[in-house]
């Protein structure tokens, strides 16, 4: 019983609980909290951790071979540390790719920091930085609503529902058609507003104002889940055709993607790690397929990593992933 009552405690407190590969923690799970603040946003790239809390305070930790961590040098670090520099502005918004972050600030600026090789910092060149620059495209007249990241992408979404992309292209990851890549942000109109967008590995998925779903990049493997004849156009958005519903949220991760509707949970792609939660003998799946074990909960938030998928149903946590330990978790296990 007290120990239940301990757990609550750190739920009402904003602790942050860690799980997972990770030679920061030992590989063995870890939490931490702030003082006097709590954490409202947590992004993972893969190796490091931005965390915006409250008070608009950034904080960043993990691998920073890039400077991706925005410190100032390339030092691995291993707890949480404020980003000192961004502190009179206050962080609205940060996101990691695999080795670079971008933040939002409450003055409407928008800042990124690490690796560069594909211009996926949006600062016009293909230098690293190791601390948080200025991208001086956005102005006070671009009103974020959300950032993305991806291996070495990055867009961003107006609140008016204008869609910024920027960084590598070469699957077509960025919606650009025949560019290999651009360091400076590009628009990509689908002649709809844009609600939301995710940047996979190497593919990326859009939803617009009306809840329709598009997807574009890497056609490998079925994560676009378009129809055969729509495959030959996959370095532009393309609707997904298999989902009736309206569209949520979306998430792509290495090789598949994750679908919310109001109802339901689709996932297509690559499934032999069991990241699409049909059981152990769907591999691969090109079209939207429903996970009929999620559709007894109300699921409200799905995010998902290289190659495992997570749910959030309530307070209940729904993984599906490979796990090290227990071998093919299949299924949507509770946390």
């Amino acid at each position: 019983m007290r120990e239940l009552e301990k757990l609550e405690g750190q739920k009402k407190s904003g602790a942050v609980f860690t799980f997972g590969k990770s030679k920061f923690a030992e590989d063995v799970p870890s939490k931490f909290w702030f003082k006097n603040d709590k954490p409202v946003l947590i992004s993972c790239g893969d190796e490091h951790t931005a965390i915006v809390t409250g008070n608009g305070k950034l904080y960043m930790f993990g691998s920073n071979n890039w400077g991706q961590l925005g410190l100032g040098s390339k030092n691995t670090v291993s707890k949480p540390t404020c980003v000192k520099a961004l502190k009179p502005e206050k962080t609205k918004l940060a996101v990691c790719g695999r080795n670079h972050t971008l933040v939002y600030t409450e003055k409407g600026n928008v800042y990124a920091a690490g690796g560069n090789s594909e211009g996926q910092l949006g600062l016009g060149d293909t230098e690293e930085r190791t601390t948080f620059h200025l991208i001086r495209f956005f102005t006070n007249q671009h009103k974020i609503k959300q950032l993305a990241a991806g291996s070495y992408t990055s867009a961003a979404v107006t609140e008016d529902g204008q869609l910024f992309v920027w960084g590598d292209n070469s699957e077509g990851q960025i919606g650009l058609a025949d560019e290999t890549y651009v360091s400076v942000p590009c628009e990509v109109d689908v002649g709809k507003p844009v609600s939301s967008v995710s940047c996979g590995y190497y593919h990326s998925a859009l939803i617009t104002g009306d809840g329709e779903l598009y997807t574009f990049g890497e056609p490998e493997n079925g994560k676009l889940g378009l129809l055969p004849e729509q495959l030959k156009n996959n370095r532009v958005p393309q609707p997904v055709l298999g989902i009736m519903e309206k569209v949520n949220k979306v998430a792509c991760g290495g090789e598949h993607t994750v679908v919310l509707t109001e109802t339901d949970v689709y996932t297509f792609g690559l499934g032999q790690y069991g990241q699409l939660g049909h059981g152990t003998f769907i591999f691969e799946t090109s079209v939207p397929k429903s996970v009929k074990h999620l559709r007894r909960h109300k699921i409200c938030n799905i995010t998902c990593g290289e190659n495992h998928t997570a749910v959030i149903a309530g307070i209940i946590v729904q993984v599906l992933l490979l796990d090290e330990k227990y071998s093919l978790l299949a299924w949507p296990v509770t946390l």
